[in-house]
């Protein structure tokens, strides 16, 4: 009985605790800060709380979960066209586990698991059509390990071979869109044998409409927001060509490799969250986004 009743008034006392632990912002019954300024709960931010941007003031931007002014769990954000943008899962602030984004137009941009900044696992990016673009796998460490395909917009693989520590190992074969055999290559940590390389031409007729993978990726801009270093910057460039590194407002990398026509063709892209924490650093070559690299703490 004794027991009980000890029981029951801690129970009483950490209830007591946790009502007190909370006030309401302003009239907003879903929104809380407990006493020490921190986010707690459930929480929905909506366009009233982003001025400035195409949101309408009652339209949600994001939604989830709040622990100690950390993101928790699943949380979700939206386009302003009211489609979701994405559903990240978050640890301690920070998104980890499954991850899916969407195009603005409804259809899945990417999906799969970051832990660690980095994916790990099955990984997939989709085209705008809907078609899978890239069929990728990543080890712990997030290097590439196993059998990895890319593919044309059409359907059609367009390469496919195994990767070992991030590096092409083995046999590669690249196919036309028509999905006959293009060429045949073996690697080894990454380094093409010259000898091995086969070529083949066609069995059957090619589009005359059909472009190289290069064209059919997603192009990777300059962004209005972004400014180029200080050399460039001087010589008052519009269109950026060459080499240069890009930096948004708050002075952090954003781009970092080879642009033609602001377009970033080899290099990195770096992605942060509305925080300004870095999430990840996409590599980039012939204008192809061919993975993630582990970010250096």
């Amino acid at each position: 009985m004794k027991k009980t009743l000890y029981l029951f008034i801690i129970i009483c006392s950490f209830s007591a605790a946790q009502s007190q632990s909370y006030e309401l912002v302003g009239t907003d019954t879903i929104n809380k800060i407990d006493i020490g300024g921190k986010k707690q709960g459930k929480w929905i931010l909506f366009g009233k709380h982003k001025p400035g941007t195409c949101y309408q003031a009652t339209q949600k931007v994001e939604e989830g979960k709040y622990a100690d002014n950390r993101k928790l769990g699943s949380w979700v954000e939206y386009y302003c066209n009211g489609n979701m943008k994405n559903k990240l899962t978050f640890q301690n602030g920070r998104p980890n586990g499954y991850a899916i984004m969407y195009h603005e137009n409804g259809k899945i941009s990417e999906e799969g698991n970051w832990v660690n900044n980095r994916w790990t696992g099955n990984y997939r990016l989709y085209y705008e059509n809907g078609r899978v673009q890239h069929e990728f796998v990543f080890n712990q460490s997030g290097k590439r390990e196993g059998p990895q395909k890319y593919f044309f917009d059409n359907g059609q693989i367009a390469i496919e071979g195994t990767f070992a520590g991030g590096k092409e190992t083995g046999l590669i074969k690249e196919y036309y869109e028509n999905g006959d055999i293009k060429a045949e290559k073996n690697y080894q940590e990454g380094t093409i044998d010259l000898a091995s390389i086969k070529e083949y031409q066609p069995k059957k007729p090619l589009q005359p409409k059909g472009i190289e993978a290069a064209d059919n990726a997603p192009k990777v801009m300059v962004k209005s927001d972004e400014k180029p270093n200080a050399v460039t910057a001087s010589k008052g460039s519009l269109v950026l060509n060459g080499q240069h590194i890009l930096y948004n407002k708050n002075k952090q990398i954003t781009k970092d490799g080879v642009f033609k026509d602001n377009r970033l063709m080899d290099g990195k892209a770096y992605i942060y969250d509305d925080n300004g924490i870095l999430n990840r650093i996409s590599v980039y070559k012939n204008g192809i986004y061919v993975g993630d690299t582990q970010i250096e703490n």
